[in-house]
């Protein structure tokens, strides 16, 4: 019988480490709220409970997964739950039930109940990816019974996202399944056609819709348009650069008041780095680079090819998002709307991230660390 260990306390500390970081500076950014209407003081409340509720209910699902559920039992669900979630994601078309913001209707909306199933989505398709690439070891190098069933889930999930003109969740549950596919041992010539296919599909996307055109055009050449798609960016690194080696202080923000768009969301890492400075930046972006390297140690280690496949997708599931808003707001990459997860304002995101890190907390306690 297999000796079970203890959950790994490493990961367990620094998640909760990310989680706390995550809601004192939330609670920062959210003082922003006060100076931009009348209701701010009640926005600026309901963000922070709404944050300590989720906050919650995501630490809740991190214990019951990391010590009730065995990762092993979520192979044999991992079909039903995929479709479960892709079924979840299609109310959000339905009057009534979807909300829809800024032209993207990405919410379910149910009495006092609101969140981002897509968020979900994006655990269930690499529970799922992990699930049948560890299933079909001799047949995923095969064109027929390995690639294109697998492109075919890929396609169907991101088609929901695209109607629902989220391409920057798309690129990070794309970005993640692809890598676990290369990691199972996809063929090379496979793992570069779907790069391909996804090149092709986010230029054409991007070309046919003017918002997205302007993003990748302020990118380019970030002096562009700096009252219109480049203020963002701009008023980011205004943030960034102010606060200096050590930043302004706790609370001391200034660019959260009526400057910054999205202090609490988007562009919650520029008052980070405001408050915080570069010395704190680099702080915050080193734990994230420990808990992938503390992650993929797990991965490694855990004795079925399930748990690894598992434990590597969460770990990039979360880490590449958060890369991938960080880089966005210094201007490497183009502004895609994605939260910097555990820190960002978003319930929906930290419940999803807390229960995966439940899960990897879970195979830890098998794995020979």
């Amino acid at each position: 019988m297999r000796r079970v260990l203890k959950a790994d306390r490493v990961l367990f500390f620094t998640t909760i480490g990310l989680l706390l970081i995550g809601f004192f500076i939330l609670a920062s950014a959210s003082m922003g709220l006060l100076a931009r209407s009348a209701s701010g003081g009640s926005d600026f409340v309901g963000v922070v409970f709404q944050q300590i509720l989720f906050g919650a209910f995501g630490c809740l699902a991190l214990f019951i997964f990391a010590g009730k559920i065995e990762y092993r039992h979520l192979a044999k669900w991992s079909a039903p739950f995929l479709l479960f979630t892709l079924g979840l994601t299609s109310l959000v078309f339905i009057p009534g039930i979807g909300f829809t913001h800024g032209g993207a209707s990405r919410w379910i909306s149910v009495g006092p109940l609101f969140f981002q199933p897509s968020e979900f989505l994006k655990l269930a398709l690499v529970i799922y990816s992990a699930a049948w690439i560890s299933s079909k070891r001799r047949k995923i190098t095969d064109f027929k019974s390995g690639f294109l069933p697998f492109a075919g889930v890929l396609a169907l999930a991101g088609f929901l996202l695209v109607l629902q003109r989220d391409l920057g969740t798309l690129g990070v549950m794309i970005s993640t399944s692809v890598a676990l596919f290369f990691l199972g041992k996809g063929k090379m010539k496979h793992f570069l056609l779907i790069l391909g296919v996804m090149a092709l599909a986010f230029a054409a996307l991007v070309y046919f819709e003017p918002y997205r055109m302007s993003r990748v055009t302020v990118f380019l050449n970030p002096s562009h348009d700096p009252q219109g798609a480049g203020y963002q960016l701009r008023q980011s690194l205004i943030a960034i650069g102010s606060g200096g080696i050590t930043g302004k202080g706790f609370g001391m923000s200034m660019q959260k008041f009526s400057y910054l768009p999205e202090p609490v969301s988007d562009s919650i890492f520029a008052v980070f780095s405001e408050e915080f400075g570069f010395f704190g930046s680099v702080g915050l972006i080193g734990l994230l680079v420990f808990f992938l390297y503390r992650g993929f140690a797990i991965a490694i280690r855990s004795p079925d090819d399930f748990g690894k496949l598992l434990g590597a997708g969460i770990v990039l599931l979360i880490v590449i998002q958060s890369f991938i808003n960080i880089s966005a707001m210094i201007g490497i990459f183009p502004l895609t709307g994605v939260p910097l997860v555990f820190v960002s304002k978003g319930g929906s995101s930290l419940v999803a991230a807390l229960a995966a890190s439940g899960v990897l907390l879970n195979i830890s306690k098998y794995a020979r660390m």
